[in-house]
């Protein structure tokens, strides 16, 4: 499928790789690891004919088509379905291709397009883009709405889903995880299990590459190694190779013990055996894996405040929301010191939203928050990167909160961030997602808390700063809630869960593989397998050849495929005034939907609104007559298109 060979390739004058090859066979999925700034995003540029390498090459079969994840997106006013079904390259020449038929009136043209569009299952499109935008979290509303209206994360997903959507016989992904939340995360690997091509990820998410790598490439030293196996296979291979080293045998010991004492503390706490159980598990799994990271650049600790309040914080008959609406009712939780938490719930249930509140922000609406004498909070949350001062140092960072502390202090605890030298002192307007997280970390740890709100603290983080602050975590002796879709970090920080759900929050008594089986219970339509459009030697879809008749004489298929051309040439408008249909009331629906925001305006019921009131419910009636007559003649049309498809595949 893919074969490198002899390959040398050099960036800015420093070399990446040097001499190497490798091979992946079709079908094979392959995690990419490696240290920032070693050359797996240059691998993927490479692959997409980007970059030219110094010497050696690069092959692939012929034809094959290849999907990437971009990693930008610009505003534009198109919606999120038509920006994900435009990753269907296909698909959007073949419309254009029929528009152009029709306008020169080309009947035969027409007919011919409208067969390919078919065997392309042109008519599911739609229903596919959706899934794939439902799935990474996007909702019905969120479907329609513009590019231009999300955030950057958001637009992030779109690029996902857009590249999900083309058909592909090879897929590259980028970071796929960094911007998703636990839930699509799971959808994500669900997905990904079911896709036939072959697929090519990078990725500093160990859970994600343990349920969905077949293999692994390890840039190591301007060296491809591949491994056999997921990530924990690789760690335990690896380790294996560095076992000799003393040095990093008694730092192995050094940890394990650290998380011992964790699972001692853990084990204490008759109600959580379950968490207590898996905990053991992890401790079993970090003995083979702790000699892979031997050569960690980061070694750091969340020191605790000097004084700590028990309780540390309380809500009680709490209300949290935006506005005046809220979203949370009936908080009613105490923070002690210990308390160790993780949030789970599905994307827009109000995760971030309690996080606000348990700040003390405008989210809280309603009900009392307690806090102790000594609280100090540390809360970290991607959108805090954007308020680092760009043209400051780490140090400078560090110097601003405890102006008498020396300069060598500083420095020490900057090099357990892996801020050394210059770097320690140079502005951070230059630096990547990852070093700007780090040093929001390093100022949350210099200022002593007794309690973290940490709102997905690993974007961005590759492999040995995550499990850095898995281990500070483990032996930080304040309170913790976390916001998270690392499982690992999850598994090895948390002690107990709260469900984020249906306006509540409340204690859940599951893990999270009794999490992933609920999502999985409550979650509709993400089942469909992808596709690929797989063909045979002749050109027929795979599909459509396995299902043609065994021994069908060559009149009975000619006559065949015209009477199928026929029906599809007569189910071709139907299917297209479905579609306008479709579109009409989705722009009637966000109508109404405008509408009856402005009517919930107080102001519309004095006496001066009377008569834009009169004006909006007059316009709410009109919106809604219009809906009931589409929808009358979608049913009819779509009973019409049901039955043309039935008899077309019968």
């Amino acid at each position: 499928m893919l074969t490198i060979t002899d390959l040398s390739l050099q960036r800015g004058g420093v070399w990446l790789l040097q001499a190497v090859s490798l091979t992946v066979q079709p079908g094979q999925r392959v995690a990419i690891v490696g240290a920032n700034g070693a050359g797996k995003s240059s691998l993927f540029q490479l692959l997409l004919g980007q970059l030219t390498p110094e010497q050696g090459s690069v092959a692939l079969p012929g034809g094959c088509r290849i999907a990437h994840m971009a990693q930008e997106v610009k505003a534009s006013d198109r919606s999120a379905r038509d920006f994900v079904l435009d990753g269907d390259l296909d698909l959007r020449r073949m419309e254009a291709e029929l528009a152009d038929a029709e306008a020169r009136g080309d009947d035969h043209a027409q007919a011919r397009i409208h067969g390919e569009l078919d065997i392309h299952e042109a008519w599911s499109a739609s229903r596919r883009a959706e899934t794939l935008l439902r799935g990474l979290g996007f909702s019905d509303y969120d479907i329609g709405r513009p590019v231009s209206a999300f955030s950057g994360g958001w637009r992030i997903r779109l690029n996902l889903a857009q590249a999900l959507m083309r058909p592909s016989d090879l897929l590259l992904l980028d970071e796929p995880t960094n911007h998703l939340d636990l839930d699509a995360c799971l959808w994500l690997e669900n997905w990904l299990r079911r896709y036939p091509g072959t697929l090519l990820f990078i990725s500093h998410d160990r859970d994600f590459m343990d349920r969905g790598a077949t293999h692994l490439v390890h840039f190591d030293q301007q060296k491809l190694e591949l491994y056999t196996g997921n990530y924990t296979a690789f760690e335990g291979q690896r380790s294996e190779r560095l076992a000799q080293q003393q040095a990093g045998f008694e730092r192995q010991q050094a940890r394990i013990a650290e998380i011992q004492r964790f699972i001692d503390r853990f084990k204490a706490k008759a109600t959580k055996a379950r968490q207590a159980q898996s905990r053991v598990k992890a401790l079993e799994r970090m003995e083979r894996i702790a000699p892979a990271h031997i050569d960690s650049p980061f070694s750091f600790e969340f020191p605790l405040s000097e004084k700590v309040s028990n309780p540390l914080l309380s809500i009680r008959n709490g209300q949290a929301g935006h506005g005046t609406a809220p979203i949370l009712t009936g908080i009613n939780l105490t923070l002690l010191p210990g308390s160790r938490i993780g949030l789970l719930g599905p994307n827009g249930a109000g995760k971030s939203t309690l996080m606000d509140g348990l700040r003390g922000e405008k989210t809280l609406l309603a009900g009392d928050r307690t806090c102790g004498e000594h609280l100090a909070i540390g809360y970290f949350a991607q959108h805090q990167l954007e308020s680092l001062d760009l043209d400051a140092s780490p140090f400078l960072h560090l110097q601003r909160l405890s102006p008498k502390a020396s300069e060598q202090s500083i420095r020490n605890f900057l090099g357990g961030f892996d801020f050394h030298g210059d770097e320690a002192l140079s502005a951070i307007r230059s630096f990547s997602g990852g070093e700007k997280a780090r040093v929001a970390l390093a100022i949350i740890a210099w200022q002593r808390p007794n309690l973290l709100l940490l709102d997905e603290p690993t974007n961005h983080l590759d492999l040995e700063m995550r499990q850095a602050l898995t281990m500070a975590l483990q032996n930080f002796e304040g309170a913790i809630v976390v916001v998270s879709h690392d499982r690992h970090l999850l598994r090895n920080t948390v002690d107990e869960f709260w469900l984020v759900n249906d306006g509540r929050v409340q204690e859940y008594e599951g893990d999270l593989e009794d999490y992933e089986r609920w999502l999985a219970d409550r979650r509709k339509d993400d089942t469909e397998a992808p596709r690929n459009n797989q063909v045979t030697s002749n050109g027929v879809p795979a599909e459509a050849s396995a299902g043609e008749g065994v021994g069908e004489s060559a009149d009975d298929r000619k006559a065949r495929k015209r009477a199928e051309a026929a029906l599809r040439q007569k189910l071709s408008p139907y299917r297209k005034r479905q579609t306008g249909l479709e579109k009409e009331m989705d722009g009637l629906q966000q109508t109404l939907q405008t509408l009856e925001a402005d009517l919930a305006n107080p102001a519309l019921y004095d006496a001066d609104g009377q008569a834009r009131l009169k004006e909006l419910l007059g316009k709410q009636a009109e919106a809604k007559s219009r809906m009931e007559d589409i929808e009358a003649e979608w049913l009819e049309v779509s009973e019409t298109v049901e039955s043309l498809e039935a008899e077309l595949a019968g």
